[in-house]
């Protein structure tokens, strides 16, 4: 099986050289990939017919049933079996809006506005707005509710949902976070944003191309589809990316963000596709015989891993938006899962949001924590986004003295 660590020289050759071995290697276990791929099908099948007869398609729980543990063994199973949630009254109301007044007093007060040099990538260019994704990642905010016992009693509720352990290995520590700095969202009332288009974030041509995703994927590629689990982290947590892969360096269990505003549901607001195991779906796809030999379903480097009517309408068809959130919620999803900002028209309310995901202590998460680490100390944009800095030498930014255990722990302080 070809593996390879960087990139080759001839990109398309290496995509063909992959794709053959991989064909090579399903067929060698006595079944066709036709035969894995139409398994794998129905499967998706029957949840897409699932979503269509849910008129709550989106699990929602309380934070108090989090915080006693008492949430049903019913909204346990829908939570898994759709890998997504809506955590009401995770922060209280007033705590969200404040964050968010002090926020915009952060970057006021630090002329952002007059700095601005706009989108630093070309993923988030499209929204249009200007700006709608704002390159921020030390405010007091922010920082307040990444370490917050809240937040961490929420992530580790996310974290056991996953099988962590296997074969005499722990892959993960799913009561310690490793802190992911990202972004915030501010949509004021009024806007019109093109929004995002579908993708998926955990990575792009690695998923193919690296040992440790040929393995943790070893089920689709041995023939032996039925026993794949989107809910087992072996082989996630310790390899490297394939080099140019984006969006994530670190292994989330779950993406999320925190909302500082209410939001209607038809108010530009995420979708899904609340199908976990369609990853399998994805990673099969491109080894058929009507993609071309040296195409990945328009997957490849420094891109995000697109999901497309052409090659994916089965899955499309599921896609799904949020239900009503008011600030202080917070919202959650598989991280191999499907998702897009549905654009607006003269956005009624607000749209803010921050990003905190779930990103359990793991190998690979420690070596990210590095980085994280002296991103922090210097005001600096963390090495997974855009190297754009504006937080260098603001005031106000959050202080090493404030950090809490979590906070520490989270960046291996």
């Amino acid at each position: 099986m070809p593996v390879w660590q960087t990139t080759p020289t001839d990109l398309p050759a290496a995509i063909r050289e992959v794709k053959a071995a991989l064909r090579d290697r399903i067929e060698s276990s006595g079944r066709s990939v036709d035969e894995v791929f139409a398994v794998v099908s129905r499967r998706i099948a029957d949840r897409v017919a699932e979503i269509d007869a849910d008129p709550e398609v989106w699990p929602v729980i309380e934070y108090a049933d989090i915080e006693n543990g008492t949430v049903t063994p019913a909204q346990l199973a829908k939570l898994k079996r759709r890998g997504c949630l809506v955590v009401r009254g995770h922060f209280p109301r007033e705590q969200a809006l404040a964050w968010d007044a002090g926020i915009m007093d952060y970057v006021e007060r630090n002329h952002f506005f007059e700095t601005y040099r706009g989108p630093g990538d070309d993923f988030f260019g499209t929204v249009d707005s200007k700006p709608e994704i704002y390159p921020i990642y030390w405010s007091r905010a922010q920082m307040q509710a990444r370490q917050s016992d809240r937040m961490a009693r929420v992530q580790s509720f996310l974290n056991s949902l996953w099988r962590n352990e296997s074969d005499g290995v722990q892959w993960f520590d799913p009561d310690r976070g490793a802190l992911y700095p990202d972004r915030i969202r501010r949509r004021p009332p009024g806007t019109n944003s093109g929004g995002l288009g579908t993708h998926l974030d955990p990575g792009t041509l690695d998923l193919w191309m690296t040992r440790e995703y040929q393995t943790a994927f070893r089920h689709l590629f041995d023939g032996n589809v039925e026993a794949y689990d989107p809910w087992d982290a072996a082989h996630r947590t310790t390899g490297p990316q394939y080099p140019g892969s984006t969006m994530c360096s670190a292994f989330r269990t779950f993406q999320g963000w925190t909302a500082l505003s209410d939001m209607d549901r038809d108010q530009g607001v995420l979708h899904t596709v609340p199908i976990p195991e369609a990853m399998a779906l994805l990673m099969l796809r491109p080894l058929l015989t009507d993609v071309p030999d040296d195409d990945m379903c328009g997957v490849t480097v420094n891109q995000v891993f697109p999901a497309t009517e052409k090659w994916h309408p089965e899955l499309l068809r599921a896609l799904t938006g949020i239900p009503d959130i008011h600030a202080g919620d917070s919202v959650w999803w598989h991280c191999d899962m499907i998702h897009s900002v549905a654009p607006v028209t003269d956005q009624q309310g607000w749209g803010n949001v921050m990003y905190i995901p779930a990103a359990p202590w793991c190998p690979r998460n420690e070596r990210y924590a590095h980085q994280v680490r002296d991103a922090f100390r210097t005001g600096s944009s963390p090495s997974d986004f855009p190297p754009e800095h504006y937080e260098r030498d603001w005031a106000g930014r959050f202080p090493e003295s404030d950090l809490n255990d979590t906070g520490r722990r989270g960046m291996g302080i």
